[in-house]
């Protein structure tokens, strides 16, 4: 399948795309591997992903990369993926930066090992001038927590006296979560066939449309990626209203 087209014009893209990567350890099972090697397979899909948003003309894409939760993972899978992390961001930041792609976080960056940090910090400031795709990376990162900690600096205001109680309002509160200047998805994808959110933006996806792939992550690629925008250009979003 490709994009649905109409009167031979090309749909409106979404602004902004969340996937949430899953499937890398039971396409690993499925191939009689060590399971760290779907997660470095896993890593080229995100190529992929980046590559397809890039061609398209989608300005935001946030890619679930790792939980607040996956830190209960057995140890040498989590230093896995924290060497996994450190290996994708350099070899892949100077093809970011040339492509226009601005590098950003979400989550509890604080927690990650100090090395991981740093190169956090170098992808921020390597590619915060480019403004053709603003890919966000959740690490270490929960959608409760987001919102517990967004609550938290709301009540420090208020401690202060910059801010009355009584003028909290979604307005407000938005711009104290993470995702703060970035747009709502306007689409979430989950892979490997689970049907769930998993703690992932859980105030930002109130409206999203949600597509549910069997494709395990490793296996994603360009087709996927339109195949889900065939489907969502095929809802009606109305936001509570009546369709016309």
């Amino acid at each position: 399948m490709g994009i649905v087209q109409s009167n031979n014009l090309l749909p409106e893209m979404p602004d902004h795309i969340a996937i949430i990567m899953d499937g890398n350890g039971r396409w690993a099972a499925r191939r009689s591997m060590n399971r760290l090697k779907g997660h470095e397979q896993g890593a080229k899909a995100v190529r992929e992903a980046v590559k397809g948003c890039l061609e398209l003309g989608i300005p935001y894409l946030t890619l679930f990369a790792f939980s607040s939760e996956n830190w209960k993972r057995p140890q040498e899978e989590v230093n896995h993926l924290m060497g996994l992390f450190k290996f994708f961001i350099k070899r892949e930041l100077n093809e970011l930066k040339k492509s226009g792609v601005k590098v950003n976080f979400i989550g509890h960056i604080n927690k990650l090992p100090q090395d991981v940090q740093s190169l956090v910090e170098l992808a921020l400031n390597e590619t915060r001038q480019n403004t053709k795709l603003v890919l966000t990376i959740a690490l270490s990162y929960g959608g409760r927590s987001e919102i517990v900690d967004a609550a938290k600096r709301l009540a420090v205001k208020v401690k202060a006296g910059e801010l009355e109680p009584e003028d909290i309002c979604e307005e407000n509160f938005a711009p104290s979560l993470d995702t703060a200047g970035i747009p709502d998805p306007d689409l979430i994808i989950r892979t490997s066939g689970e049907k769930r959110l998993s703690n992932f933006l859980l105030w930002q996806c109130a409206y999203a449309e949600l597509v549910f792939q069997d494709v395990l992550w490793p296996d994603f690629n360009k087709e996927n990626l339109e195949n889900a925008l065939d489907e969502y250009h095929s809802r009606c979003r109305r936001y509570g209203a009546i369709s016309v």
